[in-house]
Parts: C-alpha cells; sequence; structure tokens
C-alpha cells in the first residue's frame, strides 16, 4: 500500500508538470523553506544534538527568469525543550540578457517543544541586500535582486495529529528595502518594460499553513507530501513617477503550492533529501520577485 501510494504522489507532481512550468507558484519569502516550518524528523533522528545541512536549488520563474541558488545551515538542540537554527542563503537569477547574483539572508529562529507534539519558533530574516542592485546607473526590478532587503519578523506554531504534521506560521516585514525601480524608466523595447514598478517598495507580510504526512517505503528512504497554501496579507505599494503611493492591484491573496520531499538515509548520521514543489493556485500580481513555476531543491545533512 505504501509503495502505491509514493507512485501516485509520484504521478500527481507530473501530471502538474506541464501547468506548473508556466504558472506563478510560490511565494515564499523565506520561512516555507526553514528547518521548523519543514516536515519534522523522527524521534530516533532527534538523539544528535547538532545538524549541518548543504542545499542547493534550481526553479523557474515569471518574465522567462531561471533562478538558481544555495544555502548552509546549523541546528543546534540546547536540551529536551529548546533549539537553535542558523540558515545562510544565496540567490542567483538569470534571463532577458541579465545575471544577477547575490547573498540573501541570514535567518536566526530558537524553537521551544513545551510537549513531545508541539513546537513554538521565534525567529528573524536578517538582510544581506537592500534590494536595490542596478545596471548601467538603472535600478533592477525585484525580479533579480538577492533579496527582499526587509527585516522580517517570524513566528510559527507546529502540532502533528497521528503523525499528520500542521505548521502556520506568519512572516511580517518591519523595514523595507531600497528598491527604486520604474518600469518607465527603460525603453520602450526593453523587456524590463513590462515588470512591475517597485519603486520605495512596500511589502505586506505572509502567514501559511503546511499539512504534511511523511511515508516510510523502507527503513532508509520515505515520501512526504505536502500541501502549502501562503496568503499574502495585504497589497503591496509603490511610488510612481509623480511620487504618489500606488497599490498593485491584485499583489494581495492566496498562492497554493504542493510540495513532495523524498528522504533517503545514507547511514545513521547522514541523509540527503530532494524537495520539488510548483503551485495549484495562483495570486495575479508578484511585484516581489518571487514567482516560482517549479522549483527543485536538493539537500545533504549530516548529524553529530
Amino acid at each position: 500500500m505504501r509503495y502505491i501510494t509514493f507512485i501516485s504522489c509520484l504521478l500527481s507532481l507530473l501530471s502538474l508538470g506541464s501547468y506548473a512550468a508556466f504558472g506563478q507558484g510560490c511565494s515564499d519569502a523565506g520561512f516555507c523553506t526553514m528547518n521548523s516550518f519543514k516536515p519534522q524528523e523522527t524521534d530516533s533522528q532527534r538523539v544528535f544534538l547538532n545538524q549541518i545541512k548543504v542545499g542547493t536549488f534550481v526553479g523557474t520563474a515569471d518574465n522567462a527568469i531561471t533562478v538558481f541558488g544555495g544555502y548552509v545551515e546549523y541546528n543546534r538542540q540546547l536540551g529536551e525543550k529548546w533549539g537553535l537554527d542558523v540558515k545562510l542563503t544565496s540567490l542567483a537569477q538569470s534571463g532577458n540578457g541579465l545575471v544577477a547574483f547575490g547573498l540573501s539572508d541570514v535567518f536566526v529562529n530558537a524553537n521551544f517543544r513545551p510537549i513531545e507534539k508541539l513546537k513554538l519558533t521565534l525567529g528573524a530574516k536578517i538582510p544581506l541586500s537592500l534590494g536595490d542592485q542596478s545596471r548601467n546607473n538603472l535600478p533592477l526590478p525585484m525580479d533579480y535582486q538577492a533579496s527582499l532587503g526587509t527585516v522580517d519578523a517570524i513566528f510559527g506554531i507546529g502540532y502533528e495529529i497521528k503523525k499528520i504534521q500542521i505548521v502556520a506560521a506568519i512572516q511580517q516585514p518591519i523595514t523595507q528595502n531600497s528598491n527604486a525601480f520604474l518600469a518607465s524608466q527603460y525603453p520602450v523595447d526593453s523587456p524590463l518594460r513590462n515588470f512591475a514598478s517597485t519603486r520605495s517598495y512596500q511589502r505586506a507580510g505572509d502567514v501559511l499553513l503546511r499539512v504534511s504526512y511523511p511515508i516510510p517505503i523502507t527503513s532508509k528512504f520515505k515520501v512526504t507530501p505536502s500541501i502549502l497554501p501562503i496568503y499574502h496579507l495585504a497589497n503591496d505599494r509603490y511610488l510612481d513617477e509623480a511620487n504618489v503611493e500606488r497599490e498593485i492591484i491584485g499583489s494581495r491573496g492566496l498562492t497554493l503550492n504542493g510540495n513532495i520531499y523524498l528522504d533517503y538515509e545514507l547511514a545513521p548520521r547522514s541523509a540527503i533529501q530532494l524537495n520539488v514543489g510548483m503551485p495549484f493556485l495562483v495570486r495575479e500580481a508578484r511585484p516581489d520577485g518571487l514567482t516560482r513555476g517549479f522549483i527543485a531543491n536538493l539537500e545533504y545533512r549530516w548529524r553529530f
């Protein structure tokens, strides 16, 4: 039965591929890939106090852009109830004759487990760039920025019910970035003329709900289907050419994503994970440059 479930999950994923390649996709401002908000490990895997993760990903974005990136993460268990996570990310974008790369953000969060099935997380996202990269003295749109450039507060709660893992979280910007992109600054024949203007960009927060269910296939291999709705709480804003603040209509709303995690244990201390995600439902406007029609992430982790 487990093998049938596994094959069904993969077939469902593949059947959505043709849609996802042209859709908008996950609108993750960073928190849906945090360790605390991903499907959790089993009790036997928690015996190690330290964990290091190294990962890389590739995805398709809007406006004919391909994204690449990587990260390194350290997780530390501080006794039975407390834990600490630190994560450093980077991002590269390529498309329309432009290539951009930079360090993105540092995520720092503390975890508290008052009871075995419940976990609370409080953290912050600290940008390593201000979202103000330019080319030829012209500001680039958010689609070519390595970071949103915002300091964000993050809070989440996770609970497990008969192996079904449920996570709810909010990520709220505390500061805004220094982006100055106006599409009208570019020539009429430039592809960037069609990008969303984000001068003095004011980005709203996001909430997520993740429901996942780990399915052991063998003693070393498991598959975890996951559904991930993300709701952008308000329309974002920018300043137009006349310094008038404008709403970006359609930037508020729901993005519904699906993920499948494939985990394989190489040894008691090490494992690899492949995570594939794509959208089922998308927002009308995505000025933050977080559009992902499809994304695949490969991760190696080592416990000690």
